[in-house]
């Protein structure tokens, strides 16, 4: 097994820090980031099945995990489900797994893409990169962190709104200048 940097995980801790943490999108995530709590999972799949396979393993993964040491679960998948459609009607098959797998009310899973667009927008406007990743990404989550994460956070009702006013200041230009930074170093 090489231990060169995989520039597809390198991406995405890019997006995380610039953008996710960097603009405040998400205030659960620098706590684990910081805990080093995150797995980041380059995902060979090539195929939507093989895909499903393998989020079932990640999925059981995390349920055994000690949430000390791993929280949360970022299964990157970039060459498989590149059109954003595709990618929407998979999040079915991931609700089903949970399902099956008795993990449904444990973990969900949270949907990011290159291509993101929420129902009733345009595929430009600045709002769907909130939800906007380097490569397709499924999100996996403790709903127990997710709850008590909320529960610290007196306005997280708002925070949704909150980062439509953070990306509209930005702008689309904006949030291209947050990746022409070099990286800083590790």
């Amino acid at each position: 097994m090489s231990n060169a940097p995989d520039p597809v995980i390198e991406d995405t801790q890019r997006w995380l820090e610039r953008a996710v943490i960097g603009l405040n999108l998400c205030p659960f995530a620098k706590a684990v980031q910081q805990k080093q709590q995150i797995r980041y999972r380059h995902s060979p799949a090539t195929t939507p099945k093989a895909l499903a396979a393998e989020l079932v393993h990640e999925l059981q993964l995390l349920a055994a995990a000690d949430p000390a040491q791993v929280d949360t679960t970022l299964l990157i998948h970039p060459q498989v489900l590149q059109d954003f459609d595709d990618y929407n009607d998979f999040l079915d098959v991931a609700d089903a797994l949970l399902e099956e797998l008795g993990l449904d009310g444990e973990i969900q899973v949270a949907s990011f893409h290159p291509q993101y667009r929420f129902e009733g927008t345009a595929e430009g406007d600045i709002g769907n990169f909130s939800n906007r990743s380097p490569h397709p990404t499924l999100h996996l989550l403790r709903e127990a962190s997710i709850e008590r994460a909320v529960a610290s956070f007196p306005d997280a009702a708002e925070i949704f709104e909150r980062n439509i006013e953070t990306l509209n200041k930005l702008g689309v230009a904006g949030w291209a200048r947050l990746f022409d930074a070099p990286a800083k170093p590790r």
